[in-house]
């Protein structure tokens, strides 16, 4: 099965703003098992992406790609 969802832009924003992961997630509130599921690119929760919107002051597009179907 693969990923439908990715979130290496948040990772790239991450990397251009000199944050480790750690600190990220104490920023945006968030979780270490929430944070494994991002890096992992794993479904989160609607309120997960919000609050790392409103602590970078991004839209969804700034973190997150929707991955194309593959085809068998």
């Amino acid at each position: 099965m693969t990923n439908d969802i990715s979130y290496n832009k948040l990772f790239k924003l991450l990397i251009d703003k000199g944050l480790r992961k750690t600190k990220f997630a104490s920023m945006a509130n968030i979780s270490q098992t929430t944070l494994a599921k991002l890096s992992n690119n794993q479904h989160v929760s609607m309120d997960v992406l919000i609050k790392i919107c409103r602590t970078f002051d991004c839209s969804f597009d700034d973190i997150v790609e929707i991955m194309p179907i593959e085809a068998d």
